[in-house]
């Protein structure tokens, strides 16, 4: 499968609180209900924690101090083509329009990254895992 991975930030003017609570119960509304159009199989938001760990595990790594992003979103596809489908499609084009424009209400675009990924399970101890 490939995926769209999308590290965010969230608009300066906005709570934590405001932000979770759109990102979770709005957008993920939207982006539920544009699916099928964008030919999209999962999406998952993954909300950053507010806890000092976070910083442990920057000075852990000596890794850049800037705060971290305020989580990640992650869509999966079955692959590029059902992905290249999905956004070219007329369909797919006007949906990709909704929901940016949607993610203009709490995303900092300027502070934000996003990237198609492939995933290579190296292990995977869940109880759905097979490992």
């Amino acid at each position: 499968m490939v995926k769209l991975v999308y590290c965010i930030r969230k608009r300066s003017d906005l709570t934590s609180e405001e932000f979770y609570h759109y990102w979770q119960h709005k957008h993920g509304a939207l982006i539920r209900s544009l699916a099928q159009k964008i030919r999209a199989q999962k999406y998952i938001q993954s909300h950053t924690l507010d806890t000092p760990i976070n910083q442990v595990l920057v000075q852990s790594r000596g890794l850049d101090p800037t705060p971290p992003y305020d989580g990640v979103t992650e869509i999966w596809w079955e692959s590029m083509e059902e992905f290249l489908a999905g956004v070219n499609s007329p369909e797919g084009m006007e949906a990709a329009q909704q929901y940016i424009a949607d993610e203009a209400n709490f995303v900092d675009f300027s502070q934000s990254r996003a990237l198609l990924a492939e995933e290579h399970t190296i292990f995977d101890f869940s109880a759905k895992g097979e490992n």
